[in-house]
């Protein structure tokens, strides 16, 4: 009997005792042939030490037993499992404390390393700059072609850059590495998140304890956006979306008037889009939630977002014109 919380190891082994580079995590729900092409990639990385850990979050039985055929024989691998979804945050924070790699990298199970050295070049990347606490990898479509649109978490003006660097405040949840100390230091994901906005709530935490985040287009990931187990926008997608979002800005004490112009952009783009009562949901629940405490933006923080965010900000219009007249993501 699978617990809700407490995940069970079902095949392959924990994590070495000694010391090793990196923690390879990867969430699993109902997608079996993308998540077995995740984890193969995660098995060909090479350049460093590496343990990968899966956590599937109720797939059906038929998944289950197909990866445990798949990881029963694997020595750096590890498959947990929890009889529900307990949702992104709380699912990357789980796998997260299975390990001690001091590095921590993220794949969506709808993607898979691009090359074999990924991982070896996000290590390397955090070894030469110690106040680097998060990494957001290049997320390209399936076919390598260019990046992939609807996992473009940064402003247009910086598509451009997507083989680049620049640092930022955010990274997108497809592919990101964070070294462990970041990840100790703000106390992992903020699991009130079931998901969406989950990874920038970390990175602001993170900047705010004076970590920097950068965005590197050498590594890079390709996307395959399975939809079948994808929350539906007029469902549940939006809800969080919207909700999450709220909270953040409650979070930071951002001006009442700045959180009703985020909530009333995104009411047009909802009802554009058919899913204004999902919006409208997001937005009392966000109303409603308890804040254990609300933080001030430290001087330095304030002019690292001036910096990183602000500046690259699209205009208002820009972005409202975009998001209203084309498809929401996928």
């Amino acid at each position: 009997m699978l617990s809700e919380t407490v995940p069970k190891l079902i095949a392959g082994q924990r994590p070495p005792v000694g010391a090793y580079d990196a923690d390879i995590t990867i969430l699993c729900y109902n997608r079996l042939e993308e998540t077995k092409q995740a984890i193969a990639s995660a098995q060909a990385q090479r350049g460093c030490s590496a343990h990968i850990s899966v956590l599937d979050q109720g797939s059906s039985p038929d998944t289950l037993r197909a990866l445990v055929r798949m990881l029963s024989a694997v020595d750096n691998c590890a498959l947990y499992a929890v009889a529900e979804n307990i949702g992104v945050a709380a699912g990357r924070n789980l796998l997260a404390s299975r390990g001690h790699g001091q590095i921590l990298i993220g794949l969506d199970n709808d993607a898979c390393f691009a090359n074999r050295f990924v991982v070896a070049g996000a290590v390397r990347a955090f070894s030469r700059l110690p106040e680097l606490g998060a990494l957001g990898f290049a997320i390209l479509t399936s076919d390598g072609k260019g990046p992939d649109l609807s996992s473009w978490g940064y402003a247009d003006r910086l598509l451009d850059r997507y083989q680049s660097k620049f640092e930022t405040t955010r990274f997108v949840g497809a592919g990101y590495a964070i070294r462990r100390a970041a990840w100790a230091s703000v106390g992992g994901f903020d699991e009130n998140f079931f998901f969406t906005w989950e990874e920038y709530d970390f990175c602001l935490s993170a900047i705010s304890r004076g970590w920097r985040i950068i965005y590197d287009g050498s590594l890079k990931v390709l996307h395959a956006t399975a939809c079948e187990a994808r929350v539906a926008w007029r469902g549940d997608r939006m809800r969080h979306f919207v909700r999450n979002r709220l909270i953040i800005g409650r979070k930071w004490r951002q001006p009442v008037s700045a959180l009703l112009l985020f909530f009333c952009a995104y009411a047009m783009i909802a009802a554009q889009h058919g899913c204004l009562s999902a919006a409208w949901q997001g937005m009392v629940e966000a109303r409603r939630f308890p804040l254990s405490s609300r933080r001030r933006i430290p001087p330095a923080m304030q002019v690292y977002l001036r910096q990183h965010e602000a500046w690259h900000r699209d205009p208002v219009f820009h972005w409202l014109h975009k998001k209203l007249f084309s498809r929401l993501p996928a």
